[in-house]
């Protein structure tokens, strides 16, 4: 018995991979999370669907066990890629301890491709020298790294933080100039898209114009606006 774990993408069904699409193609049951992806999102796909969304942990796994104990071919989609904040580790453990296989489709993240509609890279020579993956601290986590990172080169991305936006616009510009680019990409590669462009001194009023409060990657770091960087090594 094997149970697949799709990562989704970020909603454009284009950018889920070739793997995916068939295992959702040959899927009996599918569960998703609906809060994130929305039905209408897997019309295409002939199986039976359930909704995760309110679901504790527990009723998940109970459900992805009791069908694919009868032999159908199940698939738990994750919205993104399953590597970034996607809470499938927990799933797998409790299954593989009940004798299920698991196995993971990797996907295209929300990070990627808000940096793509941005025409960017993460990281540019003498700009940026890598990127910091991150969520803002709350409810289910007690502290982050935001002014660590802050005090690097580092492009920073925030996820599920849309709504505390101006906390960290804040945070990150004691230690960065008040004029850092930021980029604000609302349920990027979807009908809705939208991106908010503004720096740490004016990026939280124009997303509260924009009644953005979820389903957002945010940006910070030069590399969204700077002309002046080195060049690549790579075509030397």
């Amino acid at each position: 018995m094997k149970v697949y774990f799709v990562s989704f993408g970020p909603g454009d069904l284009g950018l889920l991979t070739l793997k995916g699409y068939k295992i959702l193609k040959e899927s009996d049951v599918i569960i998703y999370p609906g809060s994130l992806i929305h039905e209408e999102f897997l019309k295409e796909f002939k199986a039976k669907k359930i909704d995760s969304f309110g679901k504790k942990l527990e009723e998940i796994v109970d459900i992805i066990y009791n069908y694919a104990k009868k032999g159908l071919k199940v698939s738990r989609i994750v919205s993104g890629d399953a590597s970034i904040f996607s809470a499938v580790k927990e799933q797998i453990d409790l299954l593989e301890e009940r004798g299920i296989e698991c196995e993971i489709i990797p996907g295209v993240s929300s990070v990627f491709a808000s940096a793509s509609v941005l025409k960017t890279e993460l990281t540019l020579p003498n700009v940026a020298s890598g990127v910091a993956i991150l969520r803002p601290k709350g409810r289910t986590l007690e502290r982050d790294y935001i002014e660590e990172v802050a005090k690097t080169d580092l492009t920073m991305v925030m996820l599920l933080g849309v709504d505390k936006i101006e906390d960290i616009a804040k945070r990150i510009a004691k230690y960065r100039p008040k004029n850092t680019s930021v980029a604000v990409v609302y349920k990027v590669s979807r009908r809705e898209q939208r991106i908010i462009e503004g720096t740490l001194i004016d990026i939280a009023e124009k997303v509260k114009k924009a009644g953005i409060k979820r389903t957002a990657v945010i940006i910070v770091g030069d590399v969204l606006k700077t002309r002046e960087y080195g060049e690549s090594k790579l075509y030397a």
